[in-house]
C-alpha cells in the first residue's frame, strides 16, 4: 500500500520540514493542514474547507529540502483553462483524489479508504474476505497484458476522462474504471503533436513531465510484446527502489542477456555500453531509462519507453539525450561522434546524423 496521504494529527512525524522556521512562501500553519501529500521527491500540503480538501501554496522540495511555491500556471496543466486561478478554488476532489483514494464517491466525496488499497487494483474484496477464492478477487497478475498494465496506468498517466465535464465538474482521472475493465472506455490519454514540445510532452512523443510512465509505456517494444509494469514492480514493496522486483540491472539483464535474442548483441555489457559496469553510463537505465522527466524543479524521474535518444534527436527534436545530460561539459557532436566510432552499434541508429 502506497501511504502518499496523511494526516499529521494522527501522523504528526509526516510532515518533513520544521514549520517553525518562517518562510515569506508559507502562509499556513501545522493547524491548517489536513493531509500532506507525498515523502519522497516533494511534499504538499492541503486543508479542508467544507467536504473537499484544497491545495495550500507551498510545497517542500525533499532532496534540496527547500520551500517552492506550488500552484499550477494557467496553460500548464488542461484542467488550469476550467478553475479559476486560485488554489482555494481548485478541489483536489476532481482533480487529485480519485488516485489517492479507494473508491472515491464523487457524489457525496467519500472513500473507503486514503490511499492505494488493496481494492485500488483487486476490485471489491468483501467475497474474497468471507471466503477466499481466486474467484471472487481480481489479480492483476492473471489478467492478459492489456487490463494488467491498465490498472498501474489508471493513475500513471496524464490524461482525462472521455466524457468530461461530468456533473459540471472538470476531473483530472478516470471516473468509473474498474479493475479488469477497459480503460479506454472512461480515459483518454494527453494528446500530443509529433514534433511540437508542450507541458506534458518532448516533441518525440516522451513524456515531459511525472506521472506520465503510462503514457510512455504503451509506446515501447516492452509494452507491444507483451510486458506489464509488475514484470518489473511489485506494488506491495520491495527492498529497491521503485519497488522493483531486483536492482534495476540484474532485472534488466534477466531478459537482455549479453547475446540473448533481446540483445545487447554484444560479448559483454561494458562491450556494449562502453563504459564500466558499476560506474555512469555502465547500468541499463542510464542510457535507456534516462532522468528527463520533470518532477519538481531540476528533479526528475526516468523516462519509460526504454528507447535510446540519440543526440541527433537532442538537435532535432530539442528532447534530451543521456549521453549529454551525463557529460554536460559535451556537445551533441561529441557524442554523434563518439557513438560512431563504437563499431558493435549501427551507426544509423545512434547517430543517424552530423549534428
Amino acid at each position: 500500500m502506497a501511504n502518499v496521504v496523511l494526516d499529521p494529527k494522527q501522523h504528526p512525524e509526516a510532515i518533513l520540514p520544521d514549520l517553525s522556521k518562517p518562510n515569506p512562501l508559507v502562509k499556513f500553519t501545522k493547524d491548517d493542514i489536513a493531509f500532506v501529500y507525498g515523502s519522497k521527491w516533494k511534499q504538499r500540503y492541503f486543508t479542508k474547507r467544507g467536504d473537499d480538501y484544497y491545495p495550500l501554496g507551498a510545497q517542500w522540495d525533499i532532496t534540496h529540502q527547500i520551500w517552492r511555491a506550488y500552484q499550477a500556471a494557467p496553460g500548464s496543466d488542461w484542467w488550469t483553462a476550467f478553475y479559476p486561478n486560485d488554489n482555494m478554488q481548485r478541489p483536489t476532489g476532481p482533480l487529485c483524489d480519485g488516485c489517492h483514494s479507494v473508491n472515491y464517491d464523487i457524489a457525496t466525496k467519500t472513500v473507503t479508504e486514503w490511499n492505494v488499497g488493496c481494492e485500488k487494483c483487486h476490485g471489491p474484496g468483501s467475497l474474497h474476505v468471507a471466503k477466499p477464492s481466486r474467484d471472487n478477487i481480481v489479480n492483476p497478475a492473471r489478467l492478459e497484458p492489456l487490463h494488467a498494465s491498465d490498472t498501474c496506468i489508471q493513475c500513471h498517466s496524464q490524461g482525462q476522462p472521455l466524457n468530461n465535464p461530468i456533473n459540471g465538474k472538470y476531473y483530472d482521472w478516470p471516473v468509473g474504471y474498474k479493475v479488469g475493465t477497459d480503460l479506454r472506455d472512461v480515459w483518454k490519454f494527453e494528446e500530443h503533436k509529433l514534433g511540437e514540445q508542450s507541458f506534458t510532452h518532448f516533441a518525440d512523443g516522451t513524456a515531459h513531465k511525472n506521472r506520465m510512465q503510462g503514457n510512455d509505456f504503451v509506446q515501447s517494444v516492452m509494452y507491444e510484446r507483451g510486458v506489464t509494469c509488475f514484470s518489473c514492480h511489485d506494488v506491495h514493496g520491495t527492498e529497491n527502489n521503485a519497488d522493483l522486483l531486483k536492482p534495476a540491472t540484474v532485472m534488466c539483464l534477466e531478459c537482455h542477456g549479453t547475446n540473448s535474442p533481446n540483445g545487447p548483441h554484444a560479448a559483454s555489457i561494458e562491450a556494449h555500453t562502453h563504459h564500466k559496469v558499476g560506474t555512469p553510463g555502465g547500468d541499463c537505465v542510464d542510457c535507456h531509462m534516462p532522468k528527463i522527466e520533470q518532477t519538481i524543479a531540476d528533479v526528475n524521474v526516468r523516462s519509460h519507453t526504454f528507447k535510446f535518444i540519440t543526440p541527433g534527436d537532442s538537435d532535432s527534436l530539442k528532447v534530451p539525450n543521456p549521453c549529454t545530460g551525463c557529460h554536460s561539459d559535451k556537445t551533441t557532436k561529441w557524442a554523434a561522434d563518439a557513438l560512431r566510432s563504437w563499431k558493435n552499434l549501427s551507426p544509423w541508429r545512434v547517430a543517424p546524423s552530423n549534428p
